[in-house]
């Protein structure tokens, strides 16, 4: 597999004798992967493909409500790689990780902010939003498509369209 950056574009891989972009292959895999979410009553936060030495690594990151377990990696693990196995998604070597998001997860869609409601949580913005780029505290509330994050005096309202990192924090 090669793997070419067309400058601050989606990386394109030689897959299956053609050419296919990085977002192509991991919707190809989620695909697959779906199914087997909805059967184990289980949320997928985050799936990555990226080059790891000689061979490629497939992390699937799965939660649910009160945490996954390691019985459940173990089933997405088998299961998906089964299915990625009978369909040849992916024709070459790789490591296949399955794995909880942890207590430090990221926080990447509108209902995440939502189900987090009250957590504490960092977040890094695109742009200046009252002068920073940087914000830590709870997360008050979620209107329209903003997020409001109390600090200990200030509350502050980010755009989710303006967040280019944002995860729970934990609380000491």
């Amino acid at each position: 597999m090669l793997n070419l950056t067309r400058s601050g574009l989606d990386p394109l891989f030689y897959l299956k004798g053609m050419m296919i972009s990085e977002k192509a292959v991991i919707e190809k895999i989620e695909a697959s992967l779906m199914p087997i979410i909805r059967d184990g009553n289980l949320e997928l936060v985050e799936v990555e493909f990226r080059p790891s030495g000689k061979r490629w690594l497939l992390r699937i990151y799965i939660d649910k409500e009160g945490g996954v377990t390691i019985e459940d990696c173990a089933w997405v693990s088998r299961e998906l790689g089964m299915v990625l196995d009978v369909e040849d998604v992916i024709d070459h070597p790789y490591r296949l990780e399955v794995s909880s998001p942890g207590l430090t997860r990221k926080l990447t869609r509108k209902e995440d902010f939502v189900r987090y409601r009250g957590k504490r949580c960092r977040i890094i913005t695109t742009e200046p939003i009252a002068g920073r780029n940087e914000f830590r505290g709870n997360i008050r509330d979620i209107v329209d498509d903003s997020v409001e994050i109390s600090e200990k005096i200030d509350i502050f309202t980010i755009p989710i369209c303006a967040i280019k990192r944002a995860h729970l924090e934990i609380e000491m």
